[in-house]
């Protein structure tokens, strides 16, 4: 009889399960009731895989700025030699060359004229970090650096080695020449996320 009874009561649980269907709740209740994986004050960001997914997928556009500055640090006070590749003299293209192969595995040419011609010409107002901007100083030789945002650009200066210069200052302002984008700030930023990972 018991087991009757176990069985009874096993059907009835069952077919109120399969019973009529209910009308289904609106997507937003999912997003709104559900708490959000991002904004978990008990799971750390290094704990958090939706928080790291959602920024390797869109990362920030100060990736570029802060990978930038990196290689400032890691160059700043290298003396600038023509034809110098390496901590003991660098030369501006070549500077071009290590910052944006280390910070973005990007390989530009290595010469300044031909970094000139890489990805879309853009006018002086639309700069941002990761662009190029290049000069036409007196002597025979053109100049390349990075604009690193705030008006701020990283280059191998003749005179002081590798520095940030202002790109107002009233020097280079006489002698700018052009700036170009070689690729897009978000293609940028998702190539520094992913150098730093590894």
């Amino acid at each position: 009889m018991l087991r009757i009874a176990g069985v009874c009561l096993l059907l009835s649980i069952v077919a109120g399960c399969a019973g009529t269907p209910q009308e289904e709740p609106p997507a937003e209740y999912f997003s709104s009731s559900l708490p959000s994986l991002d904004h978990d004050p008990l799971m750390s960001p290094v704990d958090n895989p939706i928080r790291e997914l959602r920024s390797f997928q869109r990362p920030s556009p100060a990736l570029v700025r802060q990978a930038l500055l990196a290689q400032h640090e890691r160059w700043v006070g290298t003396p600038y030699r023509l034809g110098g590749e390496g901590q003991a003299g660098i030369d501006c293209s070549a500077l071009m060359q290590h910052v944006f192969n280390d910070s973005f595995r990007m390989d530009l040419p290595r010469t300044t004229e031909s970094q000139a011609l890489q990805g879309s010409r853009i006018e002086r107002s639309e700069l941002r970090p990761g662009d190029l901007v290049f000069f036409r100083p007196p002597g025979p030789y053109n100049h390349v650096g990075v604009y690193v945002g705030d008006g701020y650009f990283l280059h191998a200066s003749t005179s002081q080695g590798v520095i940030l210069s202002e790109i107002d200052n009233t020097y280079w302002q006489r002698h700018y020449w052009q700036s170009r984008r070689p690729m897009e700030q978000n293609q940028l930023a998702q190539r520094a996320a992913w150098t730093q990972r590894g």
